[in-house]
């Protein structure tokens, strides 16, 4: 998002577009979202020929924004060039310590200033930055740290004790920086990161020096970003810098579209124009919040306002005080913000989008966000940790005249509709399993050669979603082919939690199943049978998720089951019959 999205909108210049007629204009020769077509690791793949051609260069970009300011987090406020300064001091400490390129450098912490400055130090380096859910047990942690041989973690106070058991587990683990930490949290083996680069409030007196002298290119590996698997392992998702920013000029094309189909010229970039301000409501551990939010804003010079959790009233504090133009995140947030009772107290009249993806949404919400708010434009999309966030969006009249879809795929992109099989594609209308081909699609899974020839064929990531294509290119998921269920934006895959409950020497049976929920999309229900003369309660069950697994996992609700869980001929639990229990009880 730049400074460009919040000129006023110019008058209508031509008859409206098709999606064909504006994405050629958009991407023709001398535009700024021109493609062009390359080769490679031997497929030919549409790219954007003005992407930054890594991280680093997005840093770059992000400093001649100079003391315009980029962070917000609680009284701490960091401009451009200081976040710089943040960046390449750690840099050089980190290249002191001998990390180089294809290192792993692991990110344990919330969202704090702190954040970016380790992602971007670990990315100029040509370092493999490997983000780990902040959500996650120590044991998941653990898992996290030695699968991805991390031999650097950065971390903050809470993750740095949730490890303290863990850390003699993790023998990659050379390094270890810990954030705000108090005295008596300290540990001997843990460098404060306040030592290196000071506070926030001090990086602007930080030296101004040059980034250390490493040549990063596209195709170099950039990030690992952990996604959980139908083995109940998490899978790491590895990216190429060209993966990570194709997604920069992606979150700049759905505006331009927008006025080209209204029959309107885009505005030209007003230097003028308020600062374009996105409040953060998603974790910067996940592909959305780094990806799709914190690299173009730091290349289009948009502040980030950061929460230290998500609270309804304080949204409203912050839209407030900062003069918010675009929330959202995950369907939770733009819900809680719509109708919560104190929402009238406060002037939110600056919001110009609220948009989100990550979970299922109502088209309901499409009408509530105009209602609520006539001035913001509601936004959708659709990405997966695999395609590096979002590959396809729909927003303004588009997303109100088509509420259930997620949109087009962007102009680079490719999406097809495959019989579950793979063995054929089939025509435009038929539900089968969505397809995805990009220059934003990783290159593999971390380490698991079997799961990547089983994921990625030939350029395309097979996606798991049951979808359908309509004639114009509008992509409407239909459901989940990979047995999971996302909370809130949070994907929890069914067998993990099944095979917690399965290791309860009480439990012979059991199903995880999502119970439909307004504002959260779905949350997980549990239904169990449990052995013969055995015996166990629901609160028992859910503390023995609770102690293996992260919070967000947890079934909300347990049933009991006094037979085998009914299943089809091949031995499959029928879900949707289970799933009617949850109907019934409520």
């Amino acid at each position: 998002m730049t400074d460009a999205a919040t000129a006023e909108p110019a008058a209508k210049t031509w008859p409206a577009m098709s999606i064909a007629q504006a994405h050629a204009m958009l991407t023709a020769p001398g535009m700024p979202f021109e493609m062009e077509e390359l080769d490679i690791m031997g497929v030919r793949i549409r790219t954007w020929k003005n992407a930054p051609p890594s991280l680093r260069s997005v840093l770059l970009a992000g400093r001649a924004h100079g003391e315009k300011i980029f962070l917000v987090y609680e009284n701490e406020r960091i401009s451009f060039e200081a976040f710089f300064r943040a960046v390449s001091a750690f840099a050089h400490e980190l290249a002191a310590k001998g990390v180089k390129k294809g290192d792993r450098v692991a990110i344990v912490m919330r969202n704090l200033p702190e954040w970016p400055v380790a992602f971007y130090a670990g990315a100029v380096l040509g370092a493999i930055v490997t983000p780990l859910n902040a959500w996650w047990t120590g044991p998941e942690l653990e898992y996290g740290l030695t699968d991805s041989g991390a031999e650097v973690a950065i971390l903050d106070a809470e993750r740095l004790e949730r490890l303290r058991e863990h850390l003699h587990n993790c023998p990659d683990l050379k390094t270890l920086y810990a954030s705000r930490l108090d005295e008596d949290e300290a540990l001997p083996q843990v460098t404060p990161l306040e030592s290196v680069i000071g506070t926030p409030e001090t990086w602007k007196d930080l030296p101004d020096q040059p980034l250390p002298e490493i040549e990063v290119g596209p195709e170099d590996y950039a990030t690992i970003f952990y996604t959980s698997g139908t083995t109940g392992k998490p899978k790491g998702a590895l990216a190429t810098n060209r993966n990570i920013t194709s997604n920069i000029m992606a979150a700049g094309l759905g505006g331009a579209r927008a006025f080209l189909r209204r029959g309107e010229r885009p505005p030209a970039p007003d230097p003028n124009a308020p600062q374009s301000t996105m409040l953060l409501s998603v974790p910067f551990f996940h592909a959305t919040g780094s990806v799709a939010i914190l690299n173009p804003m730091l290349a289009g010079g948009a502040k980030i306002v950061m929460m230290h959790r998500w609270d309804p009233v304080r949204a409203f504090e912050l839209i407030e005080r900062e003069k918010v133009t675009a929330a959202g995140g995950v369907p939770t947030i733009a819900w809680q913000l719509i109708e919560h009772p104190a929402r009238t107290n406060y002037d939110l009249s600056s919001l110009q989008s609220v948009a989100y993806g990550g979970a299922p949404a109502a088209p309901e919400l499409v009408r509530k966000i105009i209602e609520t708010f006539p001035k913001s434009q509601p936004g959708n999309g659709w990405g997966m940790t695999e395609t590096s966030a979002s590959a396809a969006g729909n927003s303004a009249e588009d997303y109100q005249n088509r509420p259930d879809s997620c949109g087009p795929a962007v102009p680079v992109t490719d999406l097809k509709i495959m019989t579950i099989e793979g063995d054929r594609e089939l025509p435009i209308g038929e539900v089968g399993e969505l397809w995805c081909r990009g220059p934003q699609v990783v290159r593999a899974y971390w380490n698991k050669p079997e799961a990547t020839a089983q994921t990625f064929v030939d350029g395309w990531v097979k996606t798991g979603d049951l979808a359908r294509l309509d004639d114009e290119g509008f992509c409407f998921i239909i459901d989940r082919a990979k047995d999971m269920l996302i909370r809130g934006g949070e994907n929890i895959y069914c067998i993990e939690v099944e095979n917690v409950l399965y290791d309860h020497p009480a439990v012979m049976d059991a199903a995880l199943v999502g119970i439909p929920h307004k504002q959260l999309g779905e949350e997980p229900g549990a239904v169990v049978t449990l052995k013969e003369g055995a015996t166990a309660t629901e609160q028992e069950l859910r503390a023995f998720v609770a102690e293996r697994l992260a919070a967000f996992k947890v079934p909300v609700k347990v049933i009991f089951w006094h037979e085998t869980l009914p299943r089809n001929a091949n031995g499959k639990i029928l879900k949707n019959d289970l799933k009617k229990l949850f109907a019934e009880e409520s």
